[in-house]
């Protein structure tokens, strides 16, 4: 990958992740009115704050995107093929029943009913997003798509997790979402051109 494909691609994030704020942050604001404005300086700047948010969150996105390339690169050189897909399958259902029942049932938290709908909808996403990957690419992508979006994704909003409010969870998890979604359907079209020229 050039520096000029990584550069666009990053920008392109970036956009991503901060549209992806706003939009999460507008809804929460319209569903709970957590935040009182005190004038319409304060409304307007709102949306700028929500924007510059989501393009940080994009630069974390990144970076766990990053870390999975370099652990997958590094999986594929210490298992054999076979071998790493189940590994990533095993460590992606783990990481999907930590989210949904282990911290309610081992580590004590009461929030079993948030948890449960947070790993439904990350599961969905993550079946949504592997689905599209598998139609643009080949069978080959599914599971490590699947790995990335579930597995890779928990582990990223596990410090938002320890915080315990529900709406920073959702602040949190839409922008994130969106980015991961986008940097795993647009690698292939970074990759095949890169091949081409």
């Amino acid at each position: 990958m050039s520096l000029r494909k990584w550069a666009r691609l990053f920008w392109k994030t970036m956009l991503v992740g901060a549209i992806g704020a706003v939009v999460a942050g507008l809804i929460l604001q319209f569903t709970t009115g957590t935040i009182e404005f005190k004038g319409t300086v304060d409304m307007l700047i709102f949306p700028l704050i929500l924007f510059g948010y989501g393009a940080l969150v994009s630069v974390y996105s990144q970076l766990g995107f990053f870390a999975y390339l370099t652990l997958n690169y590094m999986g594929i050189g210490v298992f054999k093929r076979k071998t790493w897909q189940y590994v990533q399958i095993v460590l992606s259902v783990l990481a999907l029943l930590e989210l949904m029942f282990l911290r309610t049932f081992v580590g004590g938290e009461k929030n079993l009913g948030w948890d449960l709908t947070l790993g439904i909808g990350i599961l969905i996403t993550a079946v949504v997003v592997t689905y599209f990957k598998v139609k643009f690419t080949n069978i080959n992508a599914l599971i490590p798509t699947m790995f990335f979006m579930l597995a890779v994704t928990i582990l990223e909003i596990i410090g938002v997790l320890k915080i315990g409010v529900n709406n920073a969870t959702v602040f949190i998890i839409i922008p994130l979402l969106a980015c991961n979604a986008y940097q795993m359907l647009t690698l292939h079209k970074v990759t095949q051109d890169q091949k081409k020229s």
